[in-house]
């Protein structure tokens, strides 16, 4: 027997067998009213009343219909809504600018827009077919409650459920058709590597236009957890919803757990959640100071994943195990800063020329209208991440060196711009670092440290420099140190170093030297 695998799986195990059991529980400080907090039965009427409005709209199978949304149990019922009736949701990053937008909504053929209030202003002139404000007027315009939507006429796990947008490492973003497949699978993965369960309570800390949350709404409905909407990331405010829900779960990138160490410094008494809480990492490579420091000062434990949008995302997963509970504290945070193992049903393999290669039922089926991007990256049956890495022969454990694009070359040496900036974060008058690579005349390149002081320290260029040059090979070392007061990132966490490098390139027409 084959049962296609979709979405809705999630929501009928939710509805079965924790119909009265806390659902969600949206952001209480939103511009839209907020929902209030619901049961997984009441989350899956409101579904179905998404559903049933798209309905009334005419709207049919294998359209796509986008969210520009921060955070919120709206945007978490049409993760479900939309794909569970045959339709595609197209999470868009409600940081873009109005004409990033447009261009999304435009590339995906989107026929309906939903937006917060916060971005109603900059999306009104967007052509579309249907537009709504979440909130109000999406309540008594769109949604129909109790009417009976209508069914998928042929459920298929091949089918496309979410188009979603490549966060900006590169120029231009593409559209990631992610199926049914690709998100249950994930899901299943994820769960499984967590060990998440009815007793857990998740914090939405991800933002979740991003790979649908990494596809955490999906498993936690299916497993009965609890879910809490956290509409933007502030550290203290981490601390207090983990105080106030008894959160046990939670995921983001390396940003966010620095901001709860931070807010840490300043909380009264003990730290909530201490021995309980398990917390998610991804985006970018975690500093082992930083994990060493979340295990030391919050008293929770650190895992890591590794994974792309265009994998739904999870490739790998790392977690202290047992044999290594009598090694250093540092020791322990160095073997968790690695990605990880590979993930149950993913295969990896490193090609001869440095690039990470993956085999996986979580891969994504194409960008969205590009035929030739998407030969580009699924070549002999492998997907191409784009990232440099190693493999541990020893353990089989997967360490990602650098973004092919941002390996800096300089005097004919390979320098993985991550390993500066680990040495450099290291340091403790460095709160944020980026480094990238700028052209030189004699060299070809050059390494640029961008440097944020942490608050209240006086660290000078040249004591920096001689810091990495007495802790790694001297051509590794920085030659000059630019400091900033912040090192702009997406929504997601990561570093945008095209950007960065941009005004020390302009004019080459190229990036290399």
């Amino acid at each position: 027997m084959r049962v296609p695998m979709t979405i809705a799986d999630f929501m009928y195990r939710a509805e079965l067998g924790f119909a009265a059991a806390p659902g969600v529980i949206d952001e209480p400080d939103q511009p839209a009213p907020p929902v209030a907090p619901s049961t997984y039965g009441r989350l899956g009427e409101r579904v179905r009343a998404w559903q049933a409005g798209l309905d009334a709209l005419g709207v049919g199978e294998g359209e796509r219909v986008a969210v520009v949304s921060h955070n919120s149990a709206r945007l978490l019922e049409l993760l479900f809504a939309v794909p569970m009736s045959g339709r595609i949701c197209v999470p868009v990053n409600f940081r873009l600018k109005a004409e990033e937008i447009e261009y999304v909504v435009r590339q995906s053929g989107a026929r309906v827009l939903l937006v917060d209030p916060e971005v109603r202003e900059a999306t009104a002139d967007l052509a579309v077919d249907h537009r709504f404000v979440l909130g109000e007027q999406t309540e008594t315009e769109l949604m129909r409650f109790g009417v009976e939507p209508r069914p998928w006429s042929d459920p298929d796990e091949d089918a496309t459920a979410t188009i979603n947008y490549t966060s900006g490492t590169t120029a231009r973003p593409k559209g990631v058709q992610l199926t049914h497949r690709n998100i249950w699978v994930n899901g299943l993965t994820f769960g499984l590597h967590t060990r998440a369960w009815e007793r857990d309570v998740y914090l939405h800390t991800l933002p979740m236009f991003h790979c649908n949350g990494w596809g955490m709404p999906f498993v936690m409905a299916g497993l009965g957890v609890k879910q809490v909407v956290l509409r933007k990331v502030d550290g203290a405010e981490i601390l207090r919803r983990v105080d106030q829900h008894g959160v046990t779960l939670m995921c983001g990138a390396p940003a966010v757990w620095n901001a709860v160490l931070d807010a840490a410094a300043d909380w009264k008494g003990e730290i909530p959640g201490r021995d309980r809480v398990r917390i998610v990492c991804a985006g970018a490579p975690p500093p082992s100071r930083m994990i060493q420091r979340v295990g030391e000062e919050l008293g929770w434990e650190f895992l890591q994943i590794y994974g792309l949008t265009e994998t739904s995302p999870v490739l790998t997963f790392n977690r202290a195990r047992p044999e290594d509970a009598g090694l250093p504290a540092r020791e322990r945070a160095r073997k968790l800063s690695r990605a990880g193992l590979p993930a149950l049903g993913v295969r990896l393999r490193v090609a001869d020329s440095g690039e990470v290669l993956a085999r996986a039922n979580v891969v994504l089926d194409g960008y969205w209208e590009k035929p030739e991007e998407t030969a580009a990256v699924l070549e002999d049956g492998w997907f191409r991440t784009g990232d440099g890495g190693t493999v541990d022969e020893t353990d089989g454990h997967l360490t990602i060196s650098d973004r092919k694009k941002d390996v800096i070359i300089t005097g004919g040496e390979n320098v993985s711009s991550i390993e500066v900036e680990d040495t450099i974060f290291s340091h403790p008058a460095v709160a944020e670092v980026a480094v990238i690579g700028v052209p030189d005349a004699k060299w070809g390149e050059t390494i640029k440290a961008l440097v944020v002081p942490a608050e209240g320290a006086a660290v000078t260029e040249a004591e920096i420099i001689a810091y990495c040059k007495e802790r790694m090979a001297r051509y590794k070392a920085p030659t000059s140190v630019e400091f900033r007061d912040a090192i702009p990132r997406t929504a997601t966490g990561k570093i945008q170093k095209f950007r960065l490098r941009e005004p020390y390139w302009a004019g080459r027409g190229r990036d290399v030297n």
